[in-house]
């Protein structure tokens, strides 16, 4: 597919079919949460919200952020690479193995969070580990080839596919946390199967060559690196669950994890400018991209501010009457989230902007400003005050987050600031920017080629037909 085909592809369907396919995995898993807390109480729903976020920690860290790599590679110049796709499915089988056992050998660990699951039980979440890795790489697979519609289907399936287990669970017998883990694995498999399913069915097996070597370290080094600032965004989003229930239980746990989803909500939107903007500030000029940066900022954050009043009112009402009066405690937490998240279309549109002109390694220091933020208040106010010290925590290391975010974005947009070569990706060719002090001279950098007796050329002019990197 060429560029522009590529780029026609991901157009504004594709922008709202992802956004309503996130829309609706969200409000399955909020029907999920509403039913496990309905049958199974506070207890189990907070080591259901655990149950569904370690395994796939796991195996993404196993994998050195193959799906995130997979996407890449898929999408980028390497994607005609005979060697490619089957190198991506053995590191993938590889990790999922790699996972599973490192699951099994940490359960002994896993006691403390999970009081009223055996530890049998917890050995079985080892097929978790490998159902959804292999889920998320086949939809990272997906995305990376422009196939957004199998990507969606795959969004909502892992999301919807744990409704008609856990019910075939609860006919069968099982109850409490045995019927959760039931679902979770029956449903991860019938996942795994739509998502390897679509990729056997748009040609992912045709034309395979041998597993390359060197290509596998490419893989790996690149996922490692780009992983490192979703690790991070992901440990900010989700290390409060483990610090509540290490420190309160799974009670608390369990009220804090439906104000978390909740709150959530306010990211819907937040995805969405990300999404589009992008690819939007990847095409443009490193000046271009940085006025459109500063000129969106306000916009998005007065965007996702406005959604706090009417989402505040929404939980008053909308917790306690859906989860019951057991619930009611949660509405303060998930007021005290939104309040966090008021900004969060500026963080949208800062790591975007970063993405854009390849400087995603700086993300990692302002999500990791956010988890310094959340490890000592948490452990600070978790005790005293439960759930709503662990919003008061997670709320100010948002705004933290987003504060660096911005800072490093502007800083990186003021006028004479180069952008940094990804080498894993892009070919040297398309990555000819100047700026506004420091004009590039070309004769300073040669490319290997057949341009004489010395085996190099003189730089080309750019990629060929006009791609996204094209000043």
């Amino acid at each position: 597919m060429t560029t522009r085909l590529r780029a026609a592809a991901l157009g504004r369907r594709s922008v709202a079919g992802n956004l309503a396919a996130q829309g609706a995995a969200m409000c399955v898993v909020f029907l999920a949460s509403l039913l496990v807390a309905r049958l199974a109480g506070a207890e189990v729903l907070g080591e259901y919200a655990l149950l569904r976020v370690l395994p796939w920690l796991t195996g993404v860290l196993v994998s050195c952020g193959l799906p995130l790599a997979s996407t890449y590679f898929l999408a980028g110049e390497t994607r005609e690479d005979p060697r490619l796709r089957p190198t991506l499915a053995l590191l993938a089988a590889a990790g999922a193995v790699g996972g599973a056992l490192l699951w099994l050998a940490v359960v002994p660990l896993l006691d403390r969070f999970f009081t009223t699951v055996p530890r049998w039980q917890l050995a079985l979440m080892a097929g978790a580990v490998v159902t959804q890795l292999l889920t998320v790489w086949g939809k990272a697979c997906c995305q990376g080839a422009a196939d957004m519609r199998g990507a969606g289907l795959v969004i909502v399936a892992e999301e919807l596919l744990f409704l008609p287990a856990y019910g075939i669970a609860l006919w069968t017998g099982l109850h409490g946390s045995s019927a959760v883990i039931a679902g979770l694995l029956g449903g991860g498999v019938a996942a795994m199967t739509v998502s390897l399913g679509r990729l056997a069915s748009t040609g992912f097996a045709r034309g395979w060559g041998r597993v390359s070597r060197p290509l596998a370290a490419e893989v790996l080094g690149y996922g490692a690196r780009g992983q490192l600032g979703n690790f991070l965004m992901l440990v900010n989003l989700r290390l409060d669950f483990l610090i509540v229930g290490a420190l309160s239980g799974p009670a608390v746990l369990g009220v804090y994890a439906v104000a978390s989803k909740f709150a959530e909500l306010m990211r819907l939107p937040a995805v969405a400018l990300h999404y589009v903007l992008c690819p939007r500030f990847a095409r443009a000029t490193a000046q271009a991209a940085g006025a459109e940066m500063r000129r969106f900022l306000p916009r998005a954050a007065a965007l996702t501010a406005a959604l706090v009043p009417p989402l505040a009112g929404a939980s008053v009402l909308a917790l306690p009457v859906l989860y019951g009066r057991a619930f009611d405690s949660a509405v303060v937490p998930a007021c005290i989230l939104l309040a966090g998240l008021a900004v969060e279309g500026a963080a949208a549109v800062s790591t975007a902007f970063l993405f854009g002109v390849r400087r995603p390694g700086l993300i990692s220091w302002g999500m990791g400003a956010g988890v310094v933020v959340t490890v000592v208040l948490d452990v600070v106010l978790i005790p005293r005050y439960g759930a709503a010290g662990a919003a008061v925590a997670s709320s100010t290391a948002y705004l933290a987050t987003t504060g660096v975010l911005v800072a490093i974005a502007r800083a990186v947009a003021a006028p004479g600031t180069r952008p940094l070569r990804n080498r894993h990706v892009f070919g040297i060719r398309s990555l000819r920017f100047r700026t506004a002090d420091r004009p590039r001279r070309p004769h300073r950098r040669r490319a290997r080629g057949t341009g004489g007796t010395g085996g190099s050329a003189p730089l080309a002019a750019g990629p060929a037909g006009g791609g996204d990197h094209t000043p």
